[in-house]
């Protein structure tokens, strides 16, 4: 553990110094500017810059714990915080800048921490005192005083490139596959233009033999040697085999040019698939980053979370080394972040709770990253908390009008356990800034599978709960099945299909109003895949049907397809921004023949393929949403200025609101109106908004009545309280948000 956080503590110094160099870089091109820079806009621009990156470099030197840095940027931040409040700033002034710059340069260059410590505090001194007055003509010794090449410049291993660069540099790469692909295309059209050759060479000769034949039948039958029109005959077969025999030997040498063209064309193909390959290859390694630069705040975010509330939990993680596109890695940060907190919130209990079942008050979570076939990872996020109790899910899943109850009631627990990832549901008791939205997992799934990964879920009651996430490795290029479905040519991505497989026209069976075929002893969904996709419908009844079937987490269905013409790689390109989000659709392709094809994205074809085949049924919660009838909120607070902000929030958004300025107020409107929601301050005279939903909740009249409390109260202590008292909703008013408070009560009375 020592090695590997010393090797850890060296990667980051010598990452501070790359950054370091750069930023002393900027302050010192600046300061040159500053000096000749007359009064005016750019003046204060060059100020404000060098101001910012003196900043900068503070709080990096900071995270190192490099002291005299932080202590030297310290002093430069107050003398251009002056400069910036329209102090002048003399020769002597820039005298003295530029020597601070040198001795910045003298301790990044320094192994010693000791090394020119009383120059230094001078240094300091100077520049605390640069504002009140001149500064002191003292002798200035740049820090530190040993030799400079102590310590190997970080540039001269490392080069800091912008990402805008890199990622244009990986597709231009990415680019040459379509030359390679149609490098490829061009070989195999020059390889079957010389088969159609060879077969037209041996028709000639078919032909060759058989005039040979005739002009002996001639010969043999005395024509031949008869008046001017046989004569004429023979005269004119004889040009015909003559020209048959030209044309024979024409053809030969054309084979055997041709024959030579193939063989320089595959070997075109061959140095240009290498080339390529190397390549891109050598781009994708630029592009791959450790997780473990992903993963290193988490730690301190689980410490945060637990302690806020009121639980205890340890982070571990495993498989940091691993690397994988810095794009993909981007994207998946929200998606752990999710993860994670939804760990803390909905699976690790309070220590209380985790004695009284047996367990250590320390809750683990961990993150396993493991390299998986086929050029992916997984990454596993598990705890061992309470795992997710599925009848709660089932339940939460009806309120939202997601399926009835009766339809709820017959899911097996794998099915139910699939409804977490939707939108809506949720099985916290309250809506806080943490959880209790039902947004988390489902934000999880969508980007996920738009990175072309897949999520699954593995929960076991008071054991705990794991999260799989498989993603590939790198998003340039990848497998893909190119089908056809009518007059169009689609790609399927590989790693969405199961297999390719074929069934009798007369073993489709219907099951429950949907069309199924037998596979591995088990009925399949059969789709068309032009009906999902809306193409026009020609029907060519056969015997057989080709399908590819396509696995989901969960599930899996057969699309039916009118032919596969094969497997090859494929090289994704986004729609652009007119076309952001096209249902069905992931991108689209350059096939090696020049033509556009697009490409199907797997999950999304599941889902209208869900759909699509599904018999229709009302929705439970779409009556509900449609009512005529205008909502009618209690909005309660002792405060004039937030009464009238929550009051005109709500109204905007069409719902009718009556005031009350406290519990007692409050609770004597609702005995006398019919309401449809309440929203509670806590902190009010006479009866608080504990009290309220602790009184709203004891009257049997009142008790299904959703209640949001709205608070400066923000402590665990306080939101356990609210829980405790039957709260909905628990929103605090340091991260109040419109759109928030909008969201949390479209969700409670919908």
């Amino acid at each position: 553990m020592v090695k590997k956080n010393g090797e850890f503590l060296k990667k980051l110094l010598a990452t501070f110094r790359v950054e370091a160099d750069e930023h002393l870089k900027a302050m010192s091109s600046s300061l040159l500017e500053l000096e000749k820079a007359p009064a005016g806009a750019r003046r204060a621009e060059l100020v404000e810059t060098i101001f910012r990156e003196a900043h900068s470099l503070k709080g990096a030197a900071r995270a190192v714990n490099f002291t005299d840095i932080e202590s030297v940027c310290q002093s430069l931040e107050s003398v251009f915080a002056g400069m910036k409040s329209g102090a002048e700033a003399s020769g002597q002034l820039f005298d003295l800048l530029h020597q601070a710059l040198d001795a910045l340069g003298g301790l990044l260059s320094s192994e010693s921490a000791d090394a020119g410590k009383p120059a230094l505090a001078t240094l300091i001194r100077r520049l605390d005192g640069a504002m009140k007055g001149p500064p002191p003509a003292e002798p200035v010794v740049s820090a530190p005083a040993e030799p400079l090449p102590a310590a190997r410049s970080p540039v001269s291993e490392t080069v800091r490139i912008s990402v805008a660069k890199l990622d244009a540099a990986m597709r231009q790469a990415e680019e040459l596959l379509a030359a390679r692909l149609a490098a490829g295309e061009r070989a195999r059209e020059v390889r079957e233009f010389g088969a159609a050759l060879a077969t037209r060479k041996n028709e000639r000769a078919e032909t060759q033999t058989g005039l040979r034949a005739l002009e002996r039948s001639l010969r043999r039958s005395g024509k031949g040697n008869g008046g001017d029109g046989a004569s004429g005959e023979r005269r004119l077969l004889g040009r015909l085999i003559e020209q048959t025999e030209a044309g024979s030997l024409f053809v030969k040498r054309l084979e055997d040019r041709l024959s030579g063209l193939a063989r320089s064309a595959e070997g075109d193909h061959r140095a240009l698939t290498a080339m390529v390959d190397n390549l891109l290859h050598g781009v994708k390694e630029m592009q791959l980053l450790p997780l473990a630069s992903l993963l290193e705040a988490l730690p301190r975010m689980v410490r945060e979370l637990t302690r806020d509330r009121g639980k205890q939990a340890e982070l571990s993680v495993r498989g940091g080394e691993i690397e994988i596109d810095r794009r993909i890695l981007e994207e998946l940060k929200d998606p752990l972040i999710h993860l994670i907190r939804n760990c803390v919130d909905h699976g690790i209990e309070t220590p209380a709770v985790r004695n009284q079942k047996g367990k250590p008050p320390h809750g683990t979570i961990s993150i396993a990253i493991s390299q998986k076939d086929g050029g992916k990872i997984e990454v596993a996020v598990a705890d061992d908390g309470g795992g997710i109790d599925v009848g709660k899910v089932k339940a939460a899943a009806a309120k939202l009008g997601a399926l009835s109850a009766e339809e709820a009631q017959q899911l097996d627990e794998r099915e139910a356990l699939a409804l977490v990832f939707r939108s809506g549901v949720s099985t916290s008791p309250i809506i806080t800034d943490l959880s209790g939205r039902g947004l988390g997992l489902a934000i999880v799934r969508e980007k996920i599978e738009r990175l072309g990964g897949a999520v699954t879920l593995e929960t076991r009651v008071d054991a705990g709960t794991t999260f799989r996430i498989v993603l590939p490795l790198t998003l340039a290029t990848f497998r893909g099945v190119l089908v056809r479905a009518g007059e169009g040519l689609f790609v399927v991505p590989a790693s969405g299909v199961e297999r390719v497989a074929r069934a009798a026209a007369g073993d489709i069976q219907t099951v429950e109003n949907r069309e199924t075929i037998p596979l591995d002893g088990q009925a399949v969904s059969l789709v068309r895949l032009g009906d999902v996709l809306e193409l026009p419908r020609k029907d060519e009844p056969g015997d057989t049907v080709l399908a590819v079937v396509l696995g989901s987490s969960l599930a899996r269905i057969a699309f039916q397809v009118d032919e596969v013409l094969g497997e090859q790689e494929v090289l994704v390109k986004t729609l652009g921004p007119q076309l952001a989000r096209v249902r069905n659709i992931a991108g689209a392709s350059v096939l090696g023949t020049g033509q556009v094809v697009p490409v199907l994205n797997v999950p999304d074809l599941m889902k209208s393929a869900t759909k699509f085949a599904a018999t229709p049924r009302a929705p439970a919660a779409a009556e509900k949403l449609t009512e005529a009838r205008r909502r009618a909120v209690l909005v309660v607070e002792d405060s004039i200025t937030s009464r009238s902000l929550l009051k005109n929030i709500l109204e905007s958004a069409g719902y009718g609101v009556t005031t009350a300025v406290d519990g007692i107020d409050a609770y004597t409107a609702l005995k006398t109106a019919t309401f449809d929601l309440v929203v509670s301050d806590v902190e009010m005279p006479r009866m608080d908004g504990f009290d309220l939903a602790a009184k709203i909740r004891a009257d049997r009249n009142l008790a299904e009545l959703p209640i949001v409390l709205v608070t400066a109260l923000e402590s665990r202590e306080h939101r356990e309280r609210g829980i405790e008292v039957g709260a909905n909703a628990y929103i605090v008013k340091s991260s109040f948000d419109q759109s928030n408070l909008l969201e949390v009560v479209r969700r409670l009375i919908s």
